[in-house]
């Protein structure tokens, strides 16, 4: 079976699942108001392909310390259903329905944690997803973080290591993204496309001759 991969953030969806994540927190009275700030300056960074994931999601995941799992998963699944729902693109929704009607198998990776990436791949009728995976323990988040985070390079990793757990080929796979941040990804699938790329990625798809693609 083929083999297309999808990355979310401002890829599937118009907007950051993690940064909307914070914002709702925020909003629902579950993290600190002051955190959006520094979280906008995080982003800045991440744009520009320089932040350190790790740092990042040592800030982000501080609301979620000692809370238990079900709870954060009431609270993500209104997150979903209210915030990232209305922001997937029509373009988007249409290629994954492409895609399954052709056979394919559809992967969603993320450099979001998987408590939000898992639920969200769900509503979106998408079964395999890679994400960020969160330690807990009793049932509770402690804030951390496990394994190679699915970020930059550590993307390649994990999907190496999936599609060999799964024994699912790589040859002749397709990819979508937006961010310079998954150029080693997009190098690495069989046929690499651009989503609304940010200029750096613009320029390399340009170059590799890429196909990009303008959702709104």
């Amino acid at each position: 079976m083929a083999l297309v991969i999808f990355d979310l953030d401002d890829t599937l969806i118009n907007g950051d699942s993690a940064s909307l994540w914070l914002a709702f927190m925020v909003e629902q009275g579950l993290a600190d108001a002051d955190m959006l700030e520094q979280e906008a300056a995080m982003m800045q960074a991440y744009r520009a392909g320089s932040l350190s994931m790790a740092e990042y999601m040592d800030f982000t995941l501080h609301p979620l310390r000692s809370i238990e799992l079900t709870q954060v998963a009431d609270w993500v699944e209104q997150f979903v259903e209210h915030r990232i729902l209305p922001l997937v693109y029509a373009e988007a929704r249409a290629l994954l329905a492409d895609y399954q009607q052709q056979g394919w198998r559809r992967l969603i990776i993320s450099a979001t944690g998987e408590h939000l990436v898992g639920p969200i791949a769900q509503a979106l009728g998408v079964e395999d997803y890679l994400a960020i995976q969160l330690t807990h323990a009793d049932g509770r988040y402690t804030g951390g973080t496990q394994g190679v985070l699915t970020y930059q390079h550590g993307k390649v990793v994990r999907l190496h290591q999936w599609a060999q757990q799964q024994q699912q080929s790589l040859l002749g796979s397709h990819g979508y993204s937006d961010s310079i941040n998954d150029l080693p990804l997009l190098a690495t699938v069989g046929q690499a496309h651009v989503v609304n790329p940010d200029a750096q990625l613009a320029a390399q798809a340009k170059a590799r001759q890429w196909p990009q693609l303008n959702w709104a």
